[in-house]
């Protein structure tokens, strides 16, 4: 890994998780130049999950979810570049959630994602899943998971896991990076 990644990619959801991401988001972008990709990502709706909808209610269905993204969009956009980060696009998606942030993140090419995690605890998410544990496992480069409460952001040490592996290495780097920036 050659200095810090020149793109974020942060994943919200509009959460009080996904906020706490926004400020490290913010942070990073600041510190780095780094320029910032903000995504929200829709549910699928199949059409025939729900009997009986005519194509009307259906296609008004689709469009108010889509304004309402975007309008969160448009504001999270507006917070993050007050607080000085460098914004340079929004991106509305709809599918599986941990499969649209890491085509995404694979076709902007982000060197970071940054999203927020609830913690659910092993039941719920063996029953729900995780997005953040699904982006962890296959993304294409390393992720940052923000979570624990104001308190949280900037950090007091930066965790990661080393298995010897390059990717490893990669995370390791920016992990010290990350603590270099912010003591």
């Amino acid at each position: 890994m050659n200095g810090f990644p020149t793109k974020i990619l942060l994943a919200t959801d509009g959460s009080e998780e996904a906020t706490l991401a926004a400020r490290a988001a913010v942070d990073l972008s600041k510190e780095t130049g780094s320029e910032l990709h903000v995504v929200h990502v829709l549910p699928r709706f199949p059409r025939h999950a729900y009997p009986g909808i005519t194509p009307e209610v259906y296609s008004y269905m689709m469009d108010e979810t889509y304004k309402e993204a975007r309008r969160l969009l448009d504001e999270e956009a507006k917070r993050l570049e007050d607080g000085g980060g460098r914004v340079a696009e929004t991106h509305v998606r709809r599918g599986q959630f941990v499969d649209e942030i890491l085509d995404l993140a694979e076709e902007i090419e982000a060197g970071l994602i940054l999203m927020g995690s609830r913690g659910l605890g092993p039941v719920k998410r063996l029953l729900l899943g995780s997005v953040a544990e699904g982006v962890v496992h296959h993304a294409p480069s390393p992720v940052l998971v923000a979570r624990g409460g104001e308190e949280a952001w900037p950090p007091e040490r930066v965790v990661i896991g080393d298995d010897g592996s390059e990717a490893a290495t990669g995370a390791g780097e920016l992990a010290a990076e990350i603590g270099r920036l912010f003591g």
